[in-house]
């Protein structure tokens, strides 16, 4: 199982459509796609609701840059960080682009949501606010 996280805490899943594959359908309503995926071979099509990129390990930043990418090239809809993402790490998700974290069962056990939420003030704590004054 998982838990997903909001700036809101720990809630209650919604999404009940599933995931395709990244390369199954290019009229899918959501996407799961790898770490390692090309940001430009995402198709962003008008029936694509969601994406979830995988994070398979708490070092790997490659979904970070996945999720700006795909906000740069104009991607509204929800995108998800899949996995391996610390409470430490709340913070540039949300930056690069991600509206949510789904993490495991067991990491949520160890970071519980007041850790998360300790972070979900992502807007008011960067460095460029801190230089701006």
């Amino acid at each position: 199982m998982t838990q997903l996280v909001t700036d809101q805490g720990f809630i209650t899943d919604d999404w009940t459509a599933g995931f395709t594959a990244m390369d199954c359908a290019n009229d899918a309503a959501s996407l799961d796609v790898p770490s390692d995926a090309q940001p430009d071979d995402i198709q962003l099509t008008s029936t694509l609701e969601m994406i979830r990129i995988d994070f398979p390990s708490s070092a790997d930043g490659r979904g970070f840059t996945i999720a700006r990418n795909l906000r740069l090239r104009g991607y509204t809809g929800r995108l998800r960080a899949h996995g391996h993402v610390l409470a430490d790490q709340y913070a540039m998700a949300r930056r690069s682009g991600f509206d949510e974290v789904e993490i495991p069962d067991d990491l949520a056990a160890r970071q519980p949501q007041d850790q998360w939420l300790a972070r979900a003030n992502w807007q008011s704590h960067d460095y460029q606010s801190r230089l701006r004054g």
